[in-house]
């Protein structure tokens, strides 16, 4: 077994190596002057099953476009199977034709995968699960939820679990049935994408300290209105757990002045600089889960 890393997470990828006891391969990933990417590999491929360590998560197209020249690498120095670890899988969200002419860009990304010369891709808390069927080969789709669990039971905390939409109640009632506690959901209108234009919460929250179970945070915006919405409610404390920080734009800002107490997230993807100074902030480490799916 080779564990190579590009750059995007190198930190988690140090760890699960760590965890397997095992080197991380020499790989130096880097640019040209003109802003291609250069990759080299310094190990011995051939006949040997490569797993490689990447989340395309910001600047996206840069992290995938890593990730599939270090395929093509290891794919032409005969390795005999290639697996692509994802922690993050960037364009889950698209994954149906809007509106319009418009890509499938999650079809799209799945098609470039194979088409590099991946053979099983093990990824985390995927977006939408409709994008695992658009690959053509084993795919793993492990989930947060034990690391989580774990650090919620560990703070002995008493919460009532809320999904942040429709989408999300079969994720959030995996988390209320483990802690034993009550679901409630949030109903929200969307008139353009990271918007509400209305919210309705189904359950009842009121004198309840509230756990939001979401899948990723991008914008933030949602999941501050959710907040909001929850504390107009009469909810106590509002936490929120959340496997992938995205964290795009003024989100960390926005989360700062927002009514949410703690935000717990996984280190899927590195946690900005903003993010790291900020104190609502807990990073759970998902090496453990992804190393042991190597194994």
């Amino acid at each position: 077994m080779i564990i190579l890393s590009g750059n995007s997470n190198h930190q988690l990828a140090s760890k699960i190596a760590d965890y397997l006891k095992l080197p991380l391969g020499k790989a130096l990933v880097g640019t040209f002057a003109d802003g291609e990417i250069k990759v080299e590999i310094d190990e011995k491929i051939a006949g040997k099953e490569v797993f490689i360590i990447q989340s395309t998560c910001p600047p996206v197209n840069h992290n995938l476009m890593e990730f599939l020249l270090m395929v093509d690498a290891v794919r032409r120095a005969d390795a005999a199977k290639i697996t692509a670890i994802l922690p993050y899988f960037c364009y889950s969200r698209q994954d149906k034709i809007a509106a319009g002419v418009s890509p499938v860009s999650a079809r799209l990304v799945a098609d470039l995968i194979a088409a590099a010369g991946v053979n099983r891709v093990i990824t985390l808390d995927i977006h939408s699960d409709q994008s695992i069927g658009f690959f053509n080969m084993p795919i793993i789709n492990l989930t947060a939820r034990p690391a989580f669990i774990n650090y919620l039971k560990q703070n002995d905390e008493n919460f009532i679990i809320v999904s942040p939409d429709a989408g999300g109640v079969k994720r959030a009632r995996a988390y209320a049935n483990e802690l034993k506690t009550e679901l409630a959901v949030i109903s929200k209108k969307r008139d353009v994408a990271n918007q509400i234009s209305s919210m309705q919460i189904i359950g009842e929250v009121r004198d309840k300290n509230v756990l939001i179970i979401d899948d990723l945070i991008d914008t933030g915006r949602t999941l501050v209105e959710a907040a909001k919405a929850l504390k107009e409610n009469g909810a106590n404390t509002i936490s929120v757990c959340a496997t992938h920080a995205v964290l795009s734009g003024e989100a960390v800002k926005l989360i700062d002045e927002s009514e949410l107490s703690e935000v717990i997230v996984s280190d899927s993807i590195p946690l900005s600089d903003a993010a790291k100074n900020s104190s609502k902030f807990k990073i759970v480490s998902v090496a453990e889960i992804l190393a042991s799916s190597l194994k």
